[in-house]
Formats: C-alpha cells, sequence, structure tokens
C-alpha cells in the first residue's frame, strides 16, 4: 500500500520552495489553453530550478482574491514567499525561462 504524503497548502508552497511561477488560470480561459504548452516546455527546460503551480480561479476563490486576480491567466513568480513579478495575458516562454534564472 502507498503511503500518500499530505498535501501541502499553497502557503506552505510559497514559503518551502524558492522559486515558485503561479498560473492562475480558468478552464473557460482560451488564453489559458494557450500558456499549457508553453508551461509544459518551460518544466521540462527548467527542471527542478523553480515549481510552476496552476491555480483554478473558480475552484480557488479565496486564494484569487488573496492576490487579487482580476483576470486570467495572470502569472505570479513567487521568490521565498514574496511576489518578484506579476503579469496578466498570455506570456512567452522564453520569457519566463529568463525571469527564473534572474531569480535563482
Amino acid at each position: 500500500m502507498e503511503t500518500a504524503e499530505k498535501k501541502k497548502t499553497f502557503g506552505e508552497i510559497l514559503r518551502s520552495e524558492p522559486l515558485v511561477l503561479v498560473d492562475f488560470t480558468a478552464t473557460w480561459c482560451g488564453p489559458c489553453k494557450m500558456m499549457k504548452p508553453v508551461l509544459d516546455e518551460l518544466k521540462s527546460e527548467i527542471g527542478n530550478k523553480a515549481m510552476i503551480l496552476k491555480i483554478d480561479v473558480d475552484k480557488n476563490p479565496k486564494v484569487s482574491a488573496a492576490y487579487n486576480i482580476q483576470g486570467v491567466p495572470t502569472l505570479i513568480l513567487f521568490k521565498n514567499g514574496k511576489i518578484v513579478w506579476r503579469q496578466s495575458g498570455v506570456v512567452q516562454g522564453i520569457v519566463l525561462k529568463q525571469l527564473i534564472e534572474q531569480n535563482l
């Protein structure tokens, strides 16, 4: 029988991971769907340098409200739990990769 690791809360992840890129998204959002392959490729390029999280704004209204998410997709880069970069809309993978490397 497998032992399931306790799921960390969003706040615990931000406090425990040095670099976290959060994609605030929604299932009904066309531009959000365009971000999926960009983020998948980014993950394969950066490996364990940063964690990439997707937060569905409809399923997580409290988290979305806490970060004043007005539109999706909104991407926020957290370094040691603090926001170091934020942008709404589709962002190119090369831009995200440079941001992550600048903040390592």
